[in-house]
């Protein structure tokens, strides 16, 4: 069951990842992340900032990306479980739909995304 309130906290961190990777930004992509964070987009999984601005460099230009939380949970005070779907648009090819399982969590005052995978069902 989703809530308004780890909803808000999603929509909050994944606006913020939306912006920078419609912005081909990978550096500001990768400060959304904590350090220890594990990275699985569609080629073989990484770990921290540095992995996730390699894989969004790699990405062409004018790749936007566009979700709809599914599911939420709260794992723990500082800790939510996001279920969603997501479209990534191309200037040159076919959307790929993806399924995407994100846990944020809180650091200081801030959230960030400590946990990021991607699967693609056919």
């Amino acid at each position: 069951m989703t809530s308004a309130a780890e909803a808000e906290i999603l929509h909050t961190v994944l606006d913020r990842w939306k912006s920078a990777v419609d912005a081909h930004d990978p550096k500001r992509v990768a400060s959304y992340f904590t350090d220890e964070a594990i990275f699985q987009g569609l080629h073989p999984y990484g770990v921290g900032p540095e992995s996730v601005a390699e894989y969004y460099d790699s990405q062409p230009i004018g790749m936007t990306a566009a979700y709809n939380i599914l599911e939420t949970r709260r794992m723990a005070d500082d800790l939510v479980l996001g279920y969603l779907h997501v479209d990534f648009t191309f200037t040159d090819r076919p959307v790929v739909t993806v399924n995407l399982c994100v846990l944020a969590r809180r650091v200081g005052d801030d959230w960030l995304i400590d946990h990021y995978q991607v699967s693609r069902l056919p």
